[in-house]
């Protein structure tokens, strides 16, 4: 059973989605807040397993709730909703961990394959998309930490590649490798950066200058 909580303003938003959550043999909504600080004290009361957040709201918004909620311990996976789609609140977002953004409006559908995706450890939104996001509210940059020296030429090549939003299909065609190889790099970029998937690799070379 999967865990969601949902965190946003409007009581009657929260009525459809808990009716939508509650139709699914494999969901359960464990709690429920109307603004970020709220939600804050329900995460810790009711260990959900997926937040759906709301970006704006009064009292405490949804970044700065997400922010505080995934520097803790064994953090859920956090979804921001939003109204808007190239959002600059949403780059910040992903930027801080947040595994991905819908819109409010997205078909009911969509909403619960994300979750189920959320879940089971990947990102709502792809690489490409990630990058589209960023390519219009570019963060300032970084500079370049240590580990990214530990990337042998082909891992940098690789890297660079998977920075602009490629799959491992259109990696494998231009680098000429089977699929296979392909992933298993990916796996050793993630591992030595240190990042959980593709979409927060888009997020490091933004970061960096390395897009």
């Amino acid at each position: 059973m999967i865990r969601v909580m949902l965190v946003d303003d409007q009581a009657l938003f929260r009525a459809g989605i808990r009716m939508l959550l509650s139709s699914q043999p494999d969901m359960e909504i464990v709690g429920e807040a109307g603004n970020g600080q709220e939600a804050l004290a329900a995460v810790a009361a009711h260990r959900p397993d997926v937040v759906l957040m709301d970006i704006r709201m009064p009292v405490m918004d949804g970044l700065t709730a997400t922010a505080e909620i995934l520097s803790r311990p064994e953090p859920p996976r956090v979804v921001m909703l939003t109204t808007f789609d190239l959002d600059e609140a949403a780059a910040r977002a992903i930027r801080q961990g947040a595994s991905g953004f819908l819109l409010k409006d997205a078909e009911p559908e969509f909403l619960l394959a994300a979750i189920r995706t959320v879940h089971s450890g990947s990102s709502v939104i792809a690489a490409s998309a990630t990058r589209e996001l960023f390519a219009h509210f570019t963060p300032e940059t970084r500079p370049v930490p240590d580990s990214f020296a530990a990337l042998t030429e082909r891992e940098q090549e690789i890297f660079a590649l998977a920075a602009r939003g490629l799959s491992n299909g259109e990696i494998a065609g231009r680098e000429y490798l089977s699929e296979a190889t392909v992933k298993t790099h990916i796996s050793r970029i993630l591992s030595k950066l240190a990042l959980r998937d593709r979409v927060q690799l888009v997020v490091f070379a933004f970061e960096h200058g390395l897009a």
